[in-house]
């Protein structure tokens, strides 16, 4: 069946991370088919392995797309976009997909499983989009997607680095969100459930099997494309299905403002539980406070 509303990329530069295998090869294969530019970013492959980054990118380049690999860390960032303003003197769309796991329960978790996990998922994500920042503020144009994920969003046992890594990325996101918007510069968060070497050995045989990688690519595309204009949003993908997450607020219980607070806090918690409405409570509280034109 044709794509009755085809989105497309031609000219557009397109960075994915950790590209070699998963969810970031169907991401480039997706793009790729859309006429995008893609830059396949990997590790380098270690002695006697076969370069993944690289196949990919030539496997693209025997179809009739345009595509190219940088092997480095996402770690090396200023390297890496280095590479692609040289190849290309721009860069449009970036898709943060590099990761991995040290899965161990909390009290068992060392140091090094923490600082590893907090590098690649966290730091090297921030390193990548401040790498290419002045570049997009500078075309005024940019589509940025991170990737976050349930565990981030929800915790997990035995992910308790991974799970901290994931959620601050929803915070970078929401603050890039808001320091782009002058630019055209979006950013946006998935939450992936797909078969990956993150997941396989987690999920059941049975579920990952109907979860393909190729069922987020569309997702994907579609907050990076230029006519989207939805920027600082959640989204779980998976399945064939999606969803947009947001934070919503109970209303507000009143411990008073110039007393202290009461010995029966504990007991008006339960006024709390209710979740039904979406309470503008901080705006009450400037209101209270005589704090209305604040900023």
């Amino acid at each position: 069946m044709p794509d009755s509303h085809p989105l497309r990329f031609d000219g557009r530069v397109v960075l994915i991370t950790g590209a070699a295998i998963g969810l970031g090869r169907a991401y480039a294969h997706a793009f790729a088919e859309k006429g995008a530019h893609v830059i396949v970013n990997d590790l380098p492959p270690a002695p006697g392995s076969s370069n993944g980054a690289q196949e990919l990118a030539d496997a693209l380049t025997r179809k009739g797309h345009s595509a190219f690999a940088v092997s480095c860390s996402v770690l090396e960032a200023d390297e890496l976009m280095r590479q692609v303003l040289s190849r290309h003197g721009r860069i449009d769309v970036i898709v943060n997909n590099a990761g991995f796991l040290r899965d161990a329960a909390f009290h068992k978790m060392t140091s090094a499983q923490w600082e590893a996990i907090c590098d690649v998922h966290l730091t090297g994500t921030f390193r990548v989009t401040r790498a290419a920042w002045p570049h997009l503020r500078a075309a005024n144009y940019g589509r940025i997607i991170m990737t976050s994920s349930c565990a981030g969003l929800f915790g997990n046992f035995g992910q308790a680095n991974y799970a901290a890594a994931k959620m601050g990325l929803l915070g970078l996101a929401q603050t890039l969100a808001i320091e782009g918007a002058r630019h055209d510069v979006r950013v946006n968060v998935i939450a992936p459930l797909a078969t990956s070497r993150l997941t396989e050995g987690v999920l059941p045989p049975a579920l990952l099997a109907r979860l393909q990688p190729e069922q987020i690519a569309p997702v994907v595309l579609a907050l990076s494309h230029e006519s989207c204009t939805r920027t600082g949003q959640i989204f779980e993908v998976g399945g064939g299905y999606a969803w947009r997450l947001r934070w919503q607020r109970s209303e507000m219980l009143d411990l008073g403002v110039d007393t202290p607070l009461q010995s029966d806090v504990l007991d008006q918690f339960k006024e709390l539980g209710d979740l039904a409405g979406v309470a503008d409570s901080m705006g009450r509280i400037a209101r209270r406070l005589g704090l209305e034109n604040a900023r």
